[in-house]
Parts: structure tokens; sequence; C-alpha cells
């Protein structure tokens, strides 16, 4: 059993991962191999996806597995309502992560004492998830508003950890422009998860992919 975390122990983790991979599949094996793949690459930080029927069943198998990776963290994305949020928290996710701002969603987790992510797209709805309590905020759709909207809201409220996620690329020059807007660190599905690698379940590459974007931060 691990030990539960803090917020800062958390925030902690992902500042060393600084890349979070975002997937769903209804096969727990193909997730057990993604979740594998990315670890094996150097990632430690994951989001399962609210985004199937199954995907409660699928999250209850991955965590036990995620058992084997004793410092990897296993969160549950595309939560929106309090009642998902109660599901997985129950299911032991270790941060619950939305695409949208639910302060509702924000209650629960703060009575659970869980990690909250939640996604906001205007710099009202990002003040707004700071003074509900979020220590990372998502920033959704990240395709849409891009590295500029970034850096001109750090201009106004700098204290912030921002994750956008959605439209991320897995290149040097896309992971450049994110982090020099100020970004905390970013969500990646589709992306680097693609489907001709999930399919053809090509998981080496999908580790030589992960373990590449790694030198971005650690080149030595």
């Amino acid at each position: 059993m691990k030990m539960k975390l803090s917020g800062d122990d958390i925030l902690n983790k992902i500042n060393r991962s600084r890349i979070i991979p975002v997937f769903y599949h209804k096969d727990v094996e193909v997730a057990k191999s993604v979740l594998e793949a990315c670890y094996q690459g150097g990632l430690r930080v994951f989001e399962f996806t609210n985004r199937g029927e199954n995907a409660h069943d699928v999250f209850l198998e991955l965590k036990k597995y995620s058992q084997k990776f004793p410092d990897a963290l296993l969160g549950i994305g595309t939560i929106i309502d309090t009642a998902a949020a109660e599901l997985f928290i129950t299911a032991e996710a270790d941060f619950i992560v939305s695409p949208i701002l639910n302060l509702e969603v924000a209650k629960v987790c703060k009575r659970h004492k869980k990690f909250w992510v939640p996604g906001c797209g205007t710099l009202t709805e990002i003040v707004n998830a700071k003074n509900a309590g979020a220590e990372l905020i998502k920033i959704f759709p990240g395709s849409v508003l891009g590295p500029k909207f970034i850096s001109s809201v750090l201009a106004v409220v700098p204290d912030l950890k921002l994750m956008p996620t959605g439209g991320v690329e897995p290149s040097n020059e896309n992971l450049q422009a994110w982090f020099d807007a100020g970004v905390y660190c970013v969500g990646m599905g589709s992306q680097l998860i693609s489907n001709s690698v999930v399919e053809g379940k090509r998981w080496n590459d999908l580790e030589a992919a992960v373990s590449k974007l790694r030198k971005f931060f650690d080149p030595v």
C-alpha cells in the first residue's frame, strides 16, 4: 500500500515527470501496456480518462497493476460531476482531473483531501479555480489557446501552475514553446499514444518516443 501523498508531494513528482500521458482503452491489457511503456520511458505520473462505459472497471485493474511501480501515480481524468469524482476517489485515484471547472467537484475533492486539477479556458475560470484550492490547473483545449495564452495569463497572475492538455505535440520545438511560456507540465494524449501505436501494439516504439521526449528535460 502506497503512503498517501500531500499536494506538495504530488506537485514535486509532476514537476520531475513534466509530461503526463493521457489515455483510455477499453482493453485493460492494452491500458497496462501503455502505462508500462510510458513508465519504462521515464514517466511517473499517468492520467487514465473516464471516457468509456467500462472505464471504472479498467481503472480498478490498472490501479492494481500500477502497484508494481511504487513511484508511479495514477490519476483519473474527464471527471465532470461529483458522482464520478466520488466513484474514482473510492477507487483510489491519486488525483482527479476535469476538462471543466465544477466547484462542486472541488468540494468533494477537498472533503476527501484529494488532489484536484480542474480544466479552465479563461482567466476568470483560472482565478476561480485557484481560489477554490486548485494547486495545478489544466488549460483546455491547449491547441486552441496556445502558448501565448499561457504567457498572457502568467503576466497577470504569476503564481500559477498550469498544465495545457489537448494538442500538445511530442516534439522538442512544441515543448520548448510551452515551457518557454511558463507551463508547469503538459498533458499529452493521442499525439504521443497514437492509434497506430496502440493498434499495432508497438510498445517498444512508445517507450522510445517517451524516452526521447524525456531527454528534452534531462539532456545529459
